[in-house]
């Protein structure tokens, strides 16, 4: 069943590739032309079965498929290279990043597309291993200074959620696992915990990723039952209450990646 998920949702995100050009996509807010283009290319990427070290199109090839100027995948190419998905090489093109670029932290890490479901299923799977013992690690762990930190996060993304502001709701969810991870104080699961939700941000440039809605009213509460059972100490309540909230979260994306499959058999 998953094959056919991934296999279906390649479908509809090439079409979505070969279709879309100019500064923004059919629906949603106004987004400037370079950052369509670069989720295009990541796309294309997938599309193409490229691998860490193949060589890519060159500027004027994507920019002829993707139906826009050089000037604009040049400006796309700068964003994923700052990603670390693309490298430019003077005089010798563009090249998808090698293993070690992808996390920035070593060659264990797997060569990450966002486009391809199998790996962000994995993702997620590798998150909630990390959510649950940083939230374990923490409950035992935590200093006053650290419960604050997690309570003002919480509430953060709380506020953002209750207003409407997305960025803020957005900047509250980091902020609030960035600080469940720091009082775990396991140095390498704050760095595990950060490269993976760099990662998940990533997936947001091909719209695996929702604004505000679905499943935000939940996670705030969730966030809430996390922070509870940290704050006195019930390592295995919080671990399930984190558990719980990355099982939600991938809910949430499945829903959204079913409602492009029939949006686009329609």
């Amino acid at each position: 069943m998953c094959g056919l998920i991934v296999r279906s949702i390649s479908r509809t995100l090439g079409g979505v590739a070969e279709q879309t050009s100019g500064v923004e996509r059919a629906t949603g807010p106004y987004r400037p032309g370079y950052e369509v283009a670069a989720e295009q290319v990541l796309e294309l990427i997938s599309r193409l079965r490229l691998r860490p070290g193949d060589r890519m199109p060159t500027e004027i090839d994507l920019a002829q498929r993707l139906g826009t100027s050089r000037t604009v995948v040049r400006e796309a190419v700068k964003i994923l290279s700052a990603l670390g998905r693309v490298r430019a090489h003077k005089g010798r093109g563009l090249y998808v990043a090698d293993d070690e670029g992808m996390l920035g932290t070593g060659r264990w890490a797997p060569f990450f597309l966002p486009a391809d479901l199998d790996h962000v299923y994995m993702l997620f799977e590798f998150r909630r291993t990390q959510e649950m013992e940083t939230s374990r690690l923490a409950a035992h762990r935590a200093t006053p200074a650290e419960l604050h930190e997690i309570e003002k996060a919480a509430g953060l993304c709380r506020h953002g959620f209750d207003t409407g502001r997305e960025a803020t709701f957005n900047e509250g969810d980091d902020a609030f696992h960035t600080a469940i991870a720091t009082a775990s104080h396991n140095m390498f699961l704050q760095v595990a915990v950060r490269e993976a939700r760099r990662l998940q941000a990533q997936s947001s440039l091909i719209g695996m990723s929702g604004s505000i809605g679905g499943h935000a009213a939940k996670a705030v509460e969730e966030h809430e039952a996390i922070f509870q059972a940290i704050r006195v100490g019930d390592a295995e309540t919080a671990a399930k209450a984190a558990a719980a909230h990355i099982d939600n979260t991938l809910e949430d994306y499945r829903k959204e990646i079913q409602q492009r499959i029939f949006s686009a058999t329609e």
